[in-house]
């Protein structure tokens, strides 16, 4: 049974008692600013890590080729400018552990100029990432424009972030947004030298922009996304789906589905692209060493065993399972009580949680950052109910009705 604590008697509780309703009452008046200059500064110390402790990663050098085929069209010399780049912007330890491995896949690429370039379709399809390191690589060093890029897209991701925050009115939430981002590898993902970040903070964009009824910036910045990263047209193609099911007015989002769906085509046949299943095949099931002309027969025992693999490493090595789990939770504590999203947010919550599920299931793969774009929207969309929810326990009653997202006006 609770029971009301007595009241201090002793001169240091009381004085600790003072203390902590003055704390308590200056952080509800200044909750906005405190939560905003929390976020802002975790941003800040993200960006500035992903600037001098960058991951030296293996995806760097086939990256840094596609960026620079139209300047070294013979194999051997395109093979020889990635090694050397990023051999002359890591340190000697970092570069030794990318090119040898004791005789195995790493080892034989950085020997094998043939079949390092037959891997390069994978990463050609990443239009957008290569366009812009071969831009900044005429005026700066190839692996500075990488970290140049991962920088500009953590300030980037934590301005559009703070910018829905504020547009809802909850900016006092920011901190709860910063520690699911830590929950979500954000840190890892800004470090790495890979398109991934980027294209979460354009997709991020895209869909802040579809909240707020800006149709144009939608179909702008979700196409871009979607250059960055291909693999998001599976995403783009149930919101899509959703939209026209529930005839919910958005042609920003279905334009840039629309484009997105065309130069889907178009890029995987111009970058030679290996093909779902042999892509599949090389990332999940076994590494190959050449993709030229590799086209293993389809194998539903080797698929379901790929998706058991990565269903078990996914729940016992990384974090997306379980951020995707807290975001439906919170969900449906919002919904229990009263506080739901409204139709158009409604529809994009579920295309992000159904756009996860299916990617995985289309392309079985651990890693967190492949789904990354999809972990945070969803608790973005929350921060409206969970706000009306936090007023109405602070005045001592129950509103019960829908949740309008400011600037809807379906």
């Amino acid at each position: 049974m609770l029971t009301k604590p007595p009241a201090p008697r002793n001169p240091l509780d009381r004085l600790t008692g003072a203390g902590l309703a003055w704390g308590e009452g200056t952080y509800a008046r200044l909750a906005a600013p405190i939560g905003a200059a929390a976020f802002a500064l975790y941003i800040l110390l993200t960006a500035f890590t992903a600037w001098v402790l960058p991951d030296a990663n293996w995806d760097m050098l086939p990256y840094l080729a596609v960026a620079e085929e139209g300047t070294y069209p013979d194999v051997q010399a395109l093979h020889d400018y990635a090694y050397s780049t990023v051999k002359a912007g890591v340190s000697a330890g970092d570069y030794a552990a990318l090119t040898d491995d004791g005789g195995g896949y790493r080892s034989h690429m950085t020997a094998n100029a043939a079949d390092f370039h037959s891997l390069l379709g994978m990463y050609r399809v990443k239009f957008l990432y290569a366009e812009i390191l071969s831009t900044l690589s005429s005026v700066m060093s190839p692996v500075e424009a990488m970290r140049i890029v991962s920088v500009f897209s953590v300030l980037l991701f934590g301005a559009i972030t703070l910018l829905w925050l504020r547009s809802e009115g909850a900016l006092a939430l920011a901190p709860v947004v910063g520690a699911v981002l830590i929950m979500a590898e954000f840190g890892d993902a800004a470090r790495a030298s890979t398109p991934d970040l980027l294209c979460s903070a354009l997709f991020l964009g895209g869909l802040y922009a579809y909240v707020r009824g800006r149709e144009v910036a939608t179909a702008i910045l979700l196409f871009l996304a979607f250059m960055a990263r291909p693999d998001n047209i599976v995403f783009l193609a149930i919101f899509a789906v959703l939209l026209i099911a529930y005839r919910q007015k958005a042609w920003g989002a279905l334009a840039g589905f629309a484009a997105s769906f065309v130069a889907y085509f178009a890029i995987s046949h111009w970058a030679h692209h290996p093909g779902w299943w042999p892509h599949l095949w090389f990332s999940s099931i076994e590494q190959h060493y050449n993709m030229d002309d590799f086209h293993p027969a389809f194998s539903a025992t080797a698929y379901l065993r790929a998706f058991a693999t990565a269903a078990l490493r996914a729940v016992s090595m990384n974090s997306w399972v379980g951020v995707l789990v807290l975001a439906l939770a919170g969900w449906y504590a919002a919904s229990r009580a009263g506080f739901r999203l409204d139709r158009r947010a409604g529809i994009l919550f579920a295309a992000l949680v159904l756009g996860v599920l299916a990617k995985f299931t289309v392309f079985p793969i651990h890693d967190t950052r492949i789904y990354f774009p999809n972990l945070i929207p969803p608790f973005l969309l929350l921060v409206g109910p969970l706000m009306a929810l936090w007023s109405s326990l602070g005045h001592g009653e129950r509103r019960v009705g829908l949740h309008v997202i400011p600037g809807d006006k379906q």
